[in-house]
């Protein structure tokens, strides 16, 4: 690229962080014409934890949806395979507290009558709502409480109910994962929300999450269908906490329209910058995710530079960030970099062993400690400082072709044995 070419690209990128701003302590019902709420049933047995929601959108809306590979599916998610191929989405129902996975068919015909219900309460078609489940895996769903609780979620659906929402459907999450943000399109400001949990049996492909995205754009469902499928692969497939992919995982992104821009049917710069926020808000909440991993005490961020191919990039940097000896050496503190080359060389992913550059980098302060494939001598003390923060990048430079890629994990702590050795108690 020429030096003209460099700059504009540069003020094309300034364009768009400049036109994409952040909403603090903002929620989904603070997208136009989106209500929500959250209660407490009983599905968990802490009464102060809200475990039902309900998520709805007063105009008409497109979805689309990406559900978990295990070839195990929770009824929830053999449900909405189908309901998101309807024309309209306009609500989504969720519970925590138990996972309706591996319950067979009762547990599908209990999925069928959460939408059944929740679709009646709000004067919808069956196959405009969308279930989803999280919790305990093979454990049936409490139907005596879950009815009436979904009618007093559609009875309390206010404007003021996200953050209700984002509560009720954390399991042994610490925090509820939420971001929202405005961006322009056609002239036209337009909001997008999401909120999602996830700590635990997270891995690429997704893991037990759950993702709940709104916006008033107005957008084909082909074209959502297109941007929630590429978004995936950058954001939640990019998060590893723990090796574990399972049955629910389910990210939904619902379009009303409200926001009055020019349709989106067309790749263009529209879609672009409706990509752009997608994107950001997806990546958001992975972080937040990653972060909140089970027993975590830090974010670990992959960012790897240099692959032969985009295929290459992604495969290394998920091959770090799901290494449990680089996560357990993460928890330690150790700039043990042996790990980070021996998950790099099984990964099957292409590069050249002798052109390995690796350091490691908090807000503060960075260290190299190998370049040209061979360990240098550091200060171990500099580098325990870096690894000590509770967010702390893991840098690898292949010097190997054009491709990055970023993953994100957290540490391997005693707490998360503690926490899953007794996870049904």
């Amino acid at each position: 690229m020429t030096h003209i070419q460099i700059n504009n690209f540069i003020n094309r990128i300034k364009e768009r962080m400049l036109i994409l701003k952040i909403l603090k302590n903002k929620s989904i019902t603070d997208v136009p014409f989106f209500k929500a709420s959250g209660v407490h049933i009983g599905v968990r047995r802490n009464k102060n934890k809200k475990d039902l929601c309900v998520i709805y959108s007063e105009k008409p809306a497109v979805g689309a949806a990406v559900f978990t590979k295990n070839i195990i599916k929770a009824a929830p998610v053999l449900l909405d395979m189908l309901h998101i191929k309807s024309d309209n989405i306009r609500a989504i129902v969720a519970n925590s507290g138990s996972a309706n996975a591996c319950t067979g068919e009762k547990g599908y015909k209990d999925a069928l009558e959460m939408a059944i219900v929740c679709a009646k309460h709000l004067n919808l078609k069956t196959e405009e709502v969308i279930v989803a489940s999280t919790g305990v895996i093979g454990l049936a769903l409490p139907m005596d409480i879950i009815i009436p609780g979904i009618k007093e979620c559609c009875d309390n659906l206010s404007y003021e109910g996200g953050p209700d929402a984002s509560e009720a459907i954390m399991t042994t999450d610490t925090f509820s994962k939420k971001i929202t943000v405005e961006f322009e399109l056609s002239g036209k400001i337009c909001t997008m929300s999401g909120i999602a949990k996830g700590s635990g049996m997270i891995h690429p492909n997704m893991g037990t999450m759950l993702g709940f995205v709104v916006t008033d754009a107005a957008i084909s469902k082909s074209l959502l269908s297109k941007a929630l499928s590429d978004s995936v692969e950058d954001s939640y497939n990019m998060v590893s906490v723990d090796g574990d992919t399972s049955t629910n995982d389910t990210v939904v992104v619902l379009a009303n329209g409200a926001c009055g821009n020019n349709f989106i049917d067309k790749e263009g710069s529209d879609f672009t910058s409706f990509m752009d926020a997608l994107n950001f808000v997806n990546k958001e909440l992975s972080k937040q995710i990653a972060k909140d991993g089970e027993g975590a005490t830090k974010l670990v961020e992959v960012n790897l530079y240099g692959a032969r191919t985009k295929k290459d990039a992604k495969i290394l940097a998920k091959s770090i960030i799901t290494s449990s000896l680089v996560k357990a050496m993460m928890f330690g503190s150790d700039a043990n970099l042996g790990r980070i080359f021996c998950a790099l060389g099984y990964s099957t992913g292409e590069f050249e062993p002798m052109k390995v550059e690796i350091s490691f980098k908090s807000e503060e302060e960075e260290i190299t400690v190998a370049q040209d494939g061979f360990g240098l001598n550091f200060d171990e003390a500099k580098a325990k400082a870096i690894l000590d923060r509770d967010k702390v990048n893991i840098i690898v430079k292949l010097h190997d072709g054009d491709y990055n890629a970023t993953a994100w994990g957290c540490d391997l702590t005693y707490d998360y044995v503690k926490i899953n050795g007794s996870y049904r108690t």
